[in-house]
């Protein structure tokens, strides 16, 4: 099998510890010496003999320097972000290059937190095999243990293979509104789309053709592109995520549950809840940080300056170079709005 890691995002929802320069995946989280990137990519030398991350050119730097084993060929740098469908189309054109169209292709982002390093080995091999034997796309997605609003979800559609445990898709849901993820929680039929998929270059490029002529053209232009002509044709494309574009409009997708630990960090709650806490609930990263009467917050002091945090409860406080946030830490789309506006005010005054 072949992996490639999607290793893109702004990392909004994390700032400021994580920014547009310096994007989430290159994060060290629970006092590991590895970031969420070299992590996952010791996860995929675990399930491929091939691995290929694709990144944007604005930190493809410290991509590299994370991962210094690869060569400039593992990389696929995009000129700009365009999305998950242009990531994933110039994916599969590099690899169409150097390897049999036939051969499996697992997509992984860089971003998630999975500790079962067993579990997700299985879970993808299984991907794998029902992906070569039946020549489909075939998605990994997570049992749900809570009714979360902040994700997609997969409907199954009955067992397709009961010794595998792989089921049909009947259709996805977008971000519901919490009564109805209660519902999907409690009905046992809906897993999280954390976005994996399995197969080939001739399984997706066959699904482009079928379902989406954009994505099809897209993937022979960058397969055709020069180095001179690469950039302006990628600039071209639209940005458009590959579930809108390719996925949700395929009907023969095949599903297999993950037997393994996900986060997806997608906000301070998230990280907390990773990192643990101490008998009072809270976590107290690198620096010079003096607590008093606080409860269930997370704080990191990345400069030499004191923090002192008195009297909250259920907050972040971070202090770095590029800003302080002080946040509920469950209002993590509301970081991300803000830090958007600190970055656009950013740009205009540059």
């Amino acid at each position: 099998m072949i992996v490639c890691i999607i290793a893109g995002g702004s990392g909004t929802r994390l700032w400021p510890l994580s920014t547009s320069e310096y994007p989430k995946h290159l994060l060290k989280v629970n006092g590991d010496d590895s970031s969420l990137l070299q992590n996952t990519y010791k996860r995929a030398k675990e399930i491929a003999d091939h691995v290929y991350v694709v990144t944007e050119m604005g930190h493809a730097h410290h991509i590299k320097n994370q991962l210094p084993e690869l060569t400039d060929d593992n990389f696929v740098v995009e000129p700009a972000r365009r999305g998950t469908a242009s990531c994933i189309v110039a994916a599969l054109a590099h690899v169409s290059k150097r390897h049999d169209k036939e051969e499996p292709v697992a997509i992984l982002s860089a971003d998630h937190y999975i500790r079962d390093l067993v579990g997700f080995t299985h879970s993808f091999r299984i991907a794998e095999d029902v992906s070569k034997s039946e020549g489909r796309i075939v998605l990994v997605g997570v049992e749900p243990d809570h009714p979360a609003t902040g994700f997609g979800y997969i409907q199954k559609d009955g067992i397709f293979d009961e010794d595998s445990l792989v089921y049909n898709v009947h259709s996805f849901r977008e971000k519901p509104d919490y009564d109805t993820a209660r519902s999907y929680v409690k009905s046992g039929k809906y897993l999280w789309n954390c976005g994996y998929f399995v197969g080939s270059v001739k399984t997706f490029t066959e699904k482009m053709k079928e379902h989406s002529e954009e994505l099809f053209s897209n993937f022979k232009k960058l397969s055709d592109a020069s180095d001179d002509s690469y950039r302006d044709v990628y600039l071209a494309f639209e940005n458009d995520t590959i579930d809108y574009a390719l996925i949700e409009k395929v009907d023969d997708l095949l599903v297999v549950p993950a037997s393994f630990d996900w986060m997806d960090l997608g906000s301070y709650g998230d990280l907390h809840k990773a990192v643990g806490a101490d008998e009072k609930g809270n976590y107290v990263g690198k620096g010079n940080v003096e607590l008093e009467d606080v409860d269930n917050c997370y704080i990191e002091n990345h400069e030499d300056k004191p923090v002192a945090v008195v009297g909250l409860d259920n907050v972040v406080v971070i202090n770095t170079k590029d800003g302080i946030l002080v946040a509920r830490k469950d209002l993590g789309q509301q970081v991300g709005v803000v830090a958007k506006r600190i970055a656009k005010k950013g740009e205009e005054s540059a």
